[in-house]
C-alpha cells in the first residue's frame, strides 16, 4: 500500500494576499477557489492542503519545539521573549485557531457542499481527504483549547458567532467522521474522480488516504487511555481492523512543488533559509538546540545529535538553557547548535504531516495497552522499527545498522529490555523521533503522560508548564457570548478533558 505520493507538478502560487495553487489543468486560474462561479473541488483541493501544511510547519512547531524545551533563544537576540516565559495571554498563538475556521475549514467545507452542475462527475474522494484533514485538525483544536465550535461551525454567513461544543463530544465526532472516512475512501463510486495531483498529500492514492484516517484515529483512541473508556476504544479499533486499511506505512508529506524561490519555498525550510541565497533568515540565526536535549542525545550516544542539531560556528554541539537573561560569552548563535541538517534539506523538501516513527509508536503504546493484539515482543518490535524509521528520516548513515547499535544499548528508554515503564520509554523516544517536525505533538503527550520526565521549565515561568492555550482575542471579540469563561491561569491548571 502507498501512503507517500509527492507531487512536483505544481507551482505554490502567493499573489496579493491570496493563495491559488498552479497544477496542470488550471495553470491560468488566478480567482479566488472559494468563488463558486468559477471554482471546483479541483481547485480548491490544492489550497486547503497547502494552508494545513503551513499551519503545521511554522506555528505548530515554534510552539511544541519550546514547550518540550529544544529550541531555545542565544544572548545576542531578545525574540522569543513570550515563548520562553510561557506567557500565553488571548493574542498567543493566535494562527492554530484562527487559520483553520477561517481557511483550512472554509475550503474544506466548499469542497463538501460542492455539487456538480452536469451531476455526472461524483466528489466522494475529495470528501474523504475533507473529512480526513478536518478530523486532523479538530483533534489539535480540542487538544489545544478543549471546547470548540463544531456543530455550528463552517457555516459562513448563515451563522457567524457558533456555539461551542463539549471537547469529548467533538473528539468523539470527529472519530466518526474518520470511521466514515476511512470506509468510503476503501468503497468510493465508479464515477467518483480522482483528483490525482490536485491532491498534493497522496497524488489520489485512497488506500494512503484510509490509512491515514485510520492513524489519526488510533492517536486519538490512544489520548483517551486515561479516561477509563476502554471498552469505547476496543470497539473502535475493532472498527479500524475491519475496514482492512491498516495504519500509514511511510511519512505522510505535503509538497505541492516547492521550489526555490521567495514565498514558494517549503515553509518550514523558508522559515530559516533566504530564497535563492540560501543564507540564514534572522529565525533562522536565533533559533538554537537546548542544553539538556542536546546533553541528553549525547550522553546517550544518539547518531541523530548531529542530524536534529547543526554543529556552532565555533566548533561543537552545544546547547543554551531557556531563559531571557542569559550572560552574552559562550551564549551567542555562533557558540550554539542551530536547526540541523537532517531537518533542513533544501527549499523544495516535502512538509511533515505525519512521520511513520510516530505511527509506529502510537502502535507500540496501543499494544502495551492491550488495544491492540500481540504481546511484549509485539510491541518491542513496534517500538524498534520506530526507532528506525526515525533514523531514516533525518538521514542518519546507514540508518537500520545505527539505530539498533542505538537501542542495544542498556539504557532505560533506549533498551526495551533495560525499561520497566514501557510508555516512558514510547513516549521519550516520540519525543526525540519528533524534534523539529511534529513537536506540539511532543508537548500534548507530555501533558497527557507526563513524559519525557526530568524536562527543565524556564525561571521565568515561575516553575508551571502550560496545559492548553488560551482562546484567541480576536475570538472573543466577535463571538463573546458563546467563548466559554477563561482565567489567565486557565492555561496552565485546566487540562484537558482526556488528561
Amino acid at each position: 500500500m502507498k501512503t507517500k505520493n509527492i507531487i512536483k507538478s505544481c507551482v505554490l502560487l502567493l499573489s496579493f494576499g491570496m493563495m491559488t495553487v498552479s497544477c496542470n489543468d488550471f495553470l491560468d486560474v488566478n480567482d479566488n477557489p472559494n468563488s463558486p462561479s468559477i471554482s471546483s473541488p479541483s481547485l480548491a483541493l490544492p489550497v486547503a492542503q497547502q494552508s494545513f501544511a503551513s499551519l503545521n510547519a511554522i506555528s505548530s512547531i515554534n510552539i511544541g519545539q519550546y514547550f518540550v524545551y529544544n529550541w531555545t533563544t542565544p544572548s545576542n537576540w531578545s525574540a522569543n521573549q513570550d515563548l520562553i516565559r510561557y506567557n500565553l495571554t488571548t493574542n498567543f498563538g493566535t494562527t492554530l485557531f484562527e487559520t483553520p475556521y477561517a481557511s483550512i475549514f472554509k475550503d474544506l467545507t466548499y469542497i463538501q457542499n460542492y455539487e456538480d452542475p452536469t451531476g455526472a462527475v461524483d466528489y466522494s474522494a475529495y470528501n474523504v481527504m475533507a473529512m480526513t484533514i478536518k478530523g486532523f485538525q479538530y483533534q489539535y483544536l480540542v487538544d489545544l483549547y478543549g471546547d470548540v465550535p463544531y456543530t455550528e461551525a463552517n457555516l459562513r454567513g448563515a451563522n457567524t458567532t457558533p456555539v461551542y461544543d463539549d471537547a469529548e463530544f467533538v473528539y468523539k465526532a470527529n472519530i466518526d467522521v474518520l470511521t466514515e472516512a476511512a470506509t468510503l475512501a476503501l468503497n468510493l463510486p465508479g464515477n467518483a474522480e480522482n483528483p490525482g495531483d490536485q491532491d498534493i498529500i497522496f497524488g489520489g492514492d485512497m488506500d494512503g488516504w484510509a490509512a491515514f484516517a485510520n492513524t489519526v484515529k488510533l492517536r486519538m483512541l490512544v489520548r483517551l487511555s486515561n479516561t477509563g473508556q476502554d471498552s469505547y476504544i476496543n470497539e473502535q479499533i475493532a472498527l479500524i481492523n475491519a475496514n482492512g486499511a491498516g495504519y500509514i506505512t511511510s511519512d505522510v508529506v505535503a509538497n505541492p512543488g516547492y521550489i526555490d524561490d521567495s514565498g514558494k519555498q517549503s515553509p518550514f525550510y523558508g522559515s530559516f533559509r533566504n530564497a535563492s541565497t540560501g543564507n540564514e533568515t534572522d529565525r533562522g540565526d536565533y533559533t538554537v538546540g537546548t542544553d539538556y536535549t542536546i546533553d541528553y542525545l549525547i550522553n546517550t550516544s544518539d547518531p541523530r545529535l548531529e542530524r536534529i542539531y547543526a554543529e556552532a560556528e565555533n566548533g561543537g554541539y552545544i546547547g543554551a538553557e531557556q531563559s531571557t537573561i542569559l550572560p552574552g560569552t559562550g551564549f551567542t548563535a555562533d557558540d550554539l547548535s542551530k536547526v540541523g541538517p537532517g531537518l533542513l534539506t533544501d527549499s523544495s523538501q516535502d512538509q511533515v504531516i505525519m512521520l511513520l516513527s510516530e505511527a509506529l509508536f502510537l502502535q507500540a503504546e496501543a499494544t502495551v495497552r492491550t488495544y491492540l493484539p500481540g504481546a511484549d515482543a509485539a510491541a518491542q518490535a513496534l517500538y524498534e522499527e520506530a526507532i528506525e524509521q526515525s533514523f531514516v528520516y533525518l538521514g542518519v548513515t546507514d540508518p537500520i545498522v545505527e539505530a539498533q547499535t542505538y537501542y542495544a544499548q542498556p539504557l532505560t528508554n533506549i533498551s526495551w529490555g533495560s525499561s520497566a515503564d514501557k510508555v516512558r520509554a514510547i513516549i521519550t523516544q516520540k519525543w526525540i523521533a519528533l524534534n523539529g517536525t511534529s513537536s506540539l505533538e511532543s508537548w500534548i503527550e507530555l501533558t497527557r503522560t507526563g513524559f519525557p520526565s526530568g524536562l527543565p521549565i524556564p525561571a521565568e515561568s515561575d516553575g508551571v508548564r502550560p496545559v492548553r492555550l488560551l482562546y484567541p482575542a480576536s475570538e472573543l471579540a466577535r463571538n463573546a457570548n458563546n467563548v466559554p469563561t477563561q482565567t489567565a491561569t486557565d492555561a496552565f491548571t485546566k487540562n484537558p478533558f482526556w488528561k
